[in-house]
């Protein structure tokens, strides 16, 4: 049987342990994953302890306590801290997530943090998402037209308007493509549900007009069939977005096309 082992320097090993706060009765531990690339050591897990008393209930708002009270040098990305602009996306309690609305009451025992998984680490709990970021902006996800422009607006029915419900909530977290197992091996080739998912957005919207240039440029063995409908991204969606469901729809169109 082959045996694989991880290099010695990704291996992660057991952090410093934060002291628990002074006489606080109410208190929760969290299990964050810190990296450093500058000082050249292994990966640890850090341990802190907070006082739910003084704290939100998110695990954002624990997240944020601990940079502010506790341990400064913690780095992660956060910004509306309303589910709205997908910043602060982490893998918490073994699942792709949005920080801001994970209530810690929904976490039995340590709360345990990591950044999105099979992504490059810039620091901490801050992954690389230069690859998912340029791969949406493949698909041109802007409305593409060749007749010439209305004085006014494009309009659409509301039936139309409808069809794009379910598509334009996302709000490209990468929550769903970071669990995605195709992605994880294939994410040089394959664009992954996040971005097929924008993909179907703009190839069902009745004003685009570049929908034969779009189906081509996802004609393809990686870019499109990578995906196996698993449905991981459908399960980790924190906007209870279904990508497979898009998937399946832009490969009937491309089936459709050449009957």
């Amino acid at each position: 049987m082959v045996q694989l082992t991880l290099p010695k320097n990704s291996k992660i090993t057991e952090g410093k342990t934060w002291p628990r706060p002074a006489r606080a009765t109410h208190v929760r531990e969290l299990k964050i994953y810190r990296w450093n690339p500058d000082d050249g050591n292994n990966p640890t897990i850090d341990t802190y302890s907070i006082d739910l008393d003084d704290c939100g209930p998110m695990v954002l708002d624990a997240v944020i306590y601990i940079k502010n009270n506790i341990d400064p040098t913690l780095t992660f990305r956060r910004s509306c801290r309303e589910g709205v602009c997908g910043s602060c996306s982490m893998n918490i309690d073994g699942q792709n997530t949005l920080a801001c609305t994970k209530a810690m009451d929904e976490v039995k025992g340590p709360i345990r943090v990591y950044p999105l998984p099979h992504q490059p680490v810039i620091k901490d709990l801050v992954p690389d998402l230069s690859n998912f970021y340029a791969q949406y902006a493949a698909i041109e996800p802007w409305l593409k037209t060749s007749t010439p422009e209305p004085e006014k607006e494009w309009k659409q029915s509301h039936e139309d308007r409808a069809k794009l419900d379910g598509l334009y909530e996302c709000i490209l977290c990468a929550c769903c493509s970071t669990s995605c197992p195709s992605y994880w091996w294939n994410s040089e080739r394959y664009l992954g549900p996040a971005a097929l998912l924008q993909a179907q957005r703009w190839l069902i919207d009745s004003r685009d007009e570049k929908t034969g240039e779009r189906l081509d440029d996802l004609e393809d063995p990686f870019r499109l069939y990578r995906c196996h409908t698993i449905m991981n991204c459908a399960k980790a969606c924190p906007k209870g977005l279904n990508p497979a469901k898009a998937i399946a729809e832009i490969k009937i169109q491309m089936v459709e096309r050449q009957l």
